[in-house]
């Protein structure tokens, strides 16, 4: 019964709850009401460091998305040039999270994280264009094995990169990941979070549809975005 109700909080945000709940002690000296002023901070601190079970689909080439959310776009666009990847344009999917998304980020697909690296910069808002370049963030390339036919053998299999990039926002002013180089990863899992409102770039590999639409909400390690297996077109959605 517990656990239909209780939702897992991230360790990364007890510190804030944990201050939240000081905070409110010492208002309650001061004047009684100001401790429930102070207990609905930790009431929002709670709730916006929940960190919920995902159920993950498992088969091989599917690539879900990194975030909760909602599509705000799909255009072409060349990867962060600290990445090393061909300056050539790939499809860039742009998941926008607002304060009320659930924050924490998971892998979008399994492999091996050839490359990590963190920019500092500026903290326009997440939702224009000029975030991905300008504003600060924490751009990973992960190196996974796209999955054969039934009748393919393993030397019919070749490695693909895949990007994601943690980009802070207006009030997000903090990101945290916890992966590191060389570190062997898989689809779902847990590596980091961003504080307060923010934006997840993910960069399909050439000739990869999305099969997600702009304004669809996104459920981090749930919703598929990719099939590297599928040869299926990019999909359209229309708002009901």
């Amino acid at each position: 019964m517990f656990d239909s109700v209780l939702i897992p909080i991230n360790r990364a945000g007890w510190p804030f709850i944990a201050g939240a709940f000081l905070l409110a002690v010492i208002l309650g000296f001061i004047a009684a009401p100001l401790f429930w002023i102070g207990m609905l901070l930790v009431a929002f601190c709670t709730y916006f460091f929940r960190d919920p079970p995902r159920v993950t689909p498992q088969r091989a080439g599917l690539l879900v998305s990194p975030a909760d959310g909602m599509v705000q776009k799909i255009e072409a666009a060349v990867p962060p040039p600290e990445l090393e990847m061909p300056a050539e344009p790939l499809t860039r999917i742009s998941v926008f999270l607002n304060v009320f998304n659930v924050h924490v980020n998971r892998v979008p697909i399994g492999g091996r994280i050839a490359a990590l690296s963190y920019r500092p910069g500026a903290f326009f808002n997440a939702a224009l264009d000029k975030a991905s370049e300008l504003n600060e963030r924490m751009s990973i390339r992960v190196t996974c094995t796209t999955p054969g036919g039934e009748a393919a053998g393993e030397a019919e299999r070749a490695k693909l990169d895949v990007a994601f990039v943690q980009i802070a926002g207006l009030i997000a002013r903090r990101i945290k990941c916890h992966l590191q180089e060389g570190q062997e990863v898989t689809t779902g899992e847990v590596f980091g979070l961003i504080r307060f409102g923010s934006r997840m770039d993910v960069y399909l590999p050439p000739g990869v549809a999305p099969l997600v639409a702009v304004g669809q909400q996104m459920v981090a390690g749930e919703t598929v975005i990719a099939d590297l297996a599928s040869d299926e077109t990019a999909r359209q959605g229309r708002k009901h």
